[in-house]
């Protein structure tokens, strides 16, 4: 690891003006259970500077008011699982936060370093995306709002500019005839990650009849994003075995035809179609 400067900031202005100065050549740190791995890998590139905004409170909260959940991105996944207004207003984010690493990463990695890793495997991502969650981002030229649907680039790689910080993520409370699941799948129990997962969410009205739907996985597809064409299948019907078997058949179908076929396509192909049902099942 090469010698780089180590800036701890106080505020989020402080943060964007070095960030602004330093552009290009330097890092945020945050929890950095991703960012401190990556700078001791063997030939990995070195920045000018770490900017630690560990210690910046204002992005460290969790709130509801007014129907609008706002998170900060300095909040850990042991909090965001913890939390009883995300128990409480989307019950999938808590489940995932939950299974974020080992007790020592989720009392360490906060969400913000989640969704600006852009690691395919984010465990936190889909159920924000399934949220229609929105982004505030900060620098010296003032803030703006970008939905986190459209945020990623490809893996690995945001929209998020050089001297941006990332300020807040918030979504709309979900309708109280809303529930929501989170299924992971991986090669262990504990400290895994995701080989696949699914964030899913239906509403439905007091007949039974699903009024919304929204099916997003993860590690499945190049950037994370809802299965329009699985959601529309389930609006205006009951729910049944068929009919999320289906709609699992038809997710899978989404992703191949995004995809393409690849030497993973056998394995993930059965096994999304299957975690589609399994979520839509425990929705119910």
């Amino acid at each position: 690891m090469r010698p780089f400067d180590y800036i701890r900031c106080a505020t989020v202005e402080e943060a964007c003006a070095v960030l602004d100065a330093r552009r290009g050549n330097a890092r945020i740190l945050a929890g950095g259970t991703d960012l401190l791995i990556e700078l001791r890998r063997r030939g990995a590139a070195s920045p000018g500077a770490l900017i630690d905004i560990s210690h910046i409170g204002s992005l460290h909260a969790i709130a509801s008011l007014d129907g609008t959940v706002r998170i900060g991105p300095l909040t850990t996944h042991a909090e965001l699982s913890r939390s009883a207004i995300i128990r409480r207003e989307a019950a999938f984010l808590a489940a995932a936060s939950s299974g974020v690493g080992s007790p020592q990463i989720r009392n360490r990695g906060t969400i913000g370093g989640n969704i600006m890793n852009a690691a395919t495997c984010a465990d936190t991502v889909p159920p924000l995306v399934a949220l229609g969650a929105r982004l505030t981002l900060r620098s010296v030229q003032g803030s703006r709002d970008v939905d986190i649907a459209g945020f990623f680039e490809k893996p690995y790689k945001t929209h998020a500019l050089e001297n941006e910080v990332l300020a807040s993520i918030a979504f709309p409370a979900l309708p109280q005839t809303a529930r929501s699941a989170w299924i992971k799948l991986g090669r262990r129990n504990a400290l895994s990650i995701a080989r696949l997962s699914v964030a899913a969410l239906l509403a439905r009205d007091p007949r039974g009849v699903i009024t919304e739907a929204r099916i997003v996985p993860g590690a499945a597809l190049p950037v994370w994003g809802r299965i329009a064409e699985a959601e529309s299948m389930l609006v205006g019907e009951q729910p049944s075995a068929t009919l999320f078997t289906a709609a699992g058949r038809k997710a899978s179908d989404v992703m191949i035809g995004m995809t393409g076929r690849r030497w993973s396509t056998a394995y993930k192909e059965p096994v999304l179609a299957v975690l589609v049902r399994r979520a839509l099942e425990a929705c119910c």
